[in-house]
């Protein structure tokens, strides 16, 4: 359940005000900006319009971002210098966290994962990881809402360079074949997710969304495709979208479930399935 509660006496439209400051001061989008405070934009957006009240440790995180005291926020009177963040990492410290939780995951399984285990790896306390994130919960939710958002981006540099339709479609495939340590992280955590979904938890609920997002991302390039001639005509985006991702998400599993050699082999065998399955089915015969 969230918890929407700041401080007592905190003034919320005060409080929205001195937040856009900083992100103005970050000279980035409020959807970026958000994004690198792990937070939902949706809420980010009704916090600074005074439909919701920021969490404490939202501020936190917020500060951190900003390089200010949380007491600025807070509207208190601001100490001589700044408080900088325990750890200098890219992008701050509570990036740092959800990093290496998204990490103990893959390693370990969802549930595995513990705040002790996190706090060891960022040669940090507890109490460290509890001010940014008070709950296990919330901090879950934040590694999964970082990886989410870390491969959508990733999806659309990739979109951004291909020449049509048919390349985009290539690109997403190789995007989603399980080849390198990183990509092969990124499933363990993705697994684990589908476990979360059919129990409908709220971490369940947040990746149903993304798949949902997913899948309507294969069907509008399958639209452009159609458009474009170079896929074949009559085909039915959504439905093409649903057997694409389904096969993505099946032969991928296979592949998580062999090590060594043996995994090459099947990311490679996956990848000309896809290939196979795309031309066969998805792209206009050639003349």
């Amino acid at each position: 359940m969230e918890t929407d509660d700041v401080p007592d006496g905190a003034p919320t439209a005060e409080t929205a005000a001195r937040v856009r400051e900083v992100i103005t001061a970050a000279g980035v989008s409020q959807r970026e900006f958000a994004r690198r405070v792990v937070m939902d934009p949706s809420k980010l957006s009704r916090s600074l319009s005074g439909t919701r009240r920021f969490t404490a440790a939202e501020l936190a995180r917020i500060a951190d971002e900003g390089r200010v005291d949380v007491g600025r926020l807070l509207g208190a009177r601001p100490r001589e210098k700044a408080t900088a963040p325990a750890v200098g990492v890219e992008g701050g410290r509570p990036l740092q966290i959800v990093r290496e939780t998204v990490r103990l995951i893959a390693e370990h399984g969802f549930h595995a994962v513990r705040v002790a285990d996190i706090a060891r790896a960022c040669a940090t306390s507890s109490a460290a990881i509890h001010y940014h994130f008070p709950g296990r919960a919330e901090l879950l939710e934040a590694a999964v809402r970082w990886c989410m958002d870390e491969d959508t981006a990733r999806r659309a540099a990739l979109i951004a360079e291909a020449d049509d339709a048919a390349a985009e479609l290539r690109q997403l495939v190789a995007l989603q074949t399980p080849r390198t340590a990183q990509q092969r992280r990124q499933w363990a955590v993705w697994l684990d997710l589908w476990a979360e979904a059919a129990r409908s938890t709220a971490v369940g609920r947040l990746h149903s969304e993304y798949y949902r997002q997913w899948r309507e991302t294969v069907a509008d390039v399958v639209r452009r495709g159609v458009a474009q001639g170079v896929f074949r005509a009559g085909t039915d985006p959504q439905a093409a979208a649903l057997t694409l991702t389904a096969l993505i998400d099946g032969l991928a599993t296979h592949v998580l479930s062999v090590s060594g050699p043996s995994a090459d082999r099947a990311a490679d065998a996956m990848h000309t399935a896809l290939t196979a399955h795309i031309t066969h089915t998805i792209l206009a015969p050639r003349p």
